[in-house]
């Protein structure tokens, strides 16, 4: 199902890599990821999360604090039963994790423009095949998934719509207008709301809002390094001024989590 990110031909095995009929090739990394990314398409050097980003989210999703989270899309993600899957903007692949073991004879593959977080990932769940690749020119064939996932990642519609097989839709998982309200207001003297109707207008035809829910849990952070992880593995981390997010790091923190799944499904008699 791989496709050349430069000329869009179909690839296949070689050796320890991929290569298309135009003679592109591409080599395995020894963590075990292709790197379909073209320095062409890179907008910088090392594009997408930094190691210390990276690090952060690890910790701090590896501590459980955001357990139900995985859970539930893992849930959501069986319930439709896809025979073949794709995880938009996996970062180091803690949610992909949880959807490959509920989708276990399912074909899955993830992808990240972060090299960093797709070498994290790698060591998750080695049955993927994972991608360094950009989520705008995803190296996927048209129509050849089930399922995409995309959890607190940006996303081109346009492109989970070519990508999507008929009948097909999209599990997306983002914030609510009270998701870290506690934190945001410690941050920043004014707080801007999450706008939760933004993403619903940007739905192209041919894919409608199927199903939808929130889930809502209070956390209690007490450890230092966990408000801190919090802290860098969101903008908040450059966005608020070091004082702040020192005051931050040294209290206790209670914080609402509020997340919403959507399923967009593709019609079965759409075209692409």
């Amino acid at each position: 199902m791989l496709t050349c990110p430069i000329c869009q031909q179909a690839l296949s095995a070689l050796d320890n890599g991929v290569t298309c009929p135009a003679g592109h090739r591409f080599d395995r990394a020894r963590q075990g990821y292709l790197n379909l990314l073209p320095v062409q398409h890179k907008n910088s050097r090392e594009p997408g999360d930094n190691l210390a980003m990276v690090e952060a989210r690890r910790r701090f999703l590896e501590a459980g604090h955001y357990a139900p989270l995985a859970k539930r899309l893992a849930e959501l993600a069986a319930g439709y039963a896809p025979a073949r899957w794709l995880d938009i903007g996996c970062g180091e692949g803690y949610y992909t994790e949880q959807i490959a073991k509920a989708l276990p004879t399912a074909d899955g593959y993830a992808l990240d423009i972060s090299r960093e977080a797709v070498r994290q990932a790698c060591r998750r769940h080695k049955p993927l095949t994972w991608l360094v690749a950009s989520m705008a020119r995803v190296p996927l064939a048209d129509a050849s998934c089930q399922l995409l996932a995309s959890v607190f990642s940006p996303l081109d519609w346009q492109e989970a719509q070519r990508l999507l097989a008929p009948g097909g839709g999209l599990l997306r998982m983002g914030p609510t207008r009270q998701h870290l309200y506690e934190l945001r207001q410690k941050l920043y003297d004014e707080v801007r709301d999450y706008d939760d109707q933004k993403h619903l207008d940007l739905v192209p035809d041919g894919l409608q809002l199927a199903h939808s829910e929130t889930l809502e849990f209070v956390l209690h952070l007490d450890d230092a390094q966990a408000r801190a992880d919090l802290l860098a593995m969101t903008p908040h981390g450059w966005r608020a001024s070091a004082e702040r997010r020192a005051a931050v790091i040294a209290a206790e923190l209670e914080v609402s989590v509020s997340i919403r799944y959507d399923w967009f499904q593709r019609a079965s008699f759409a075209n692409p």
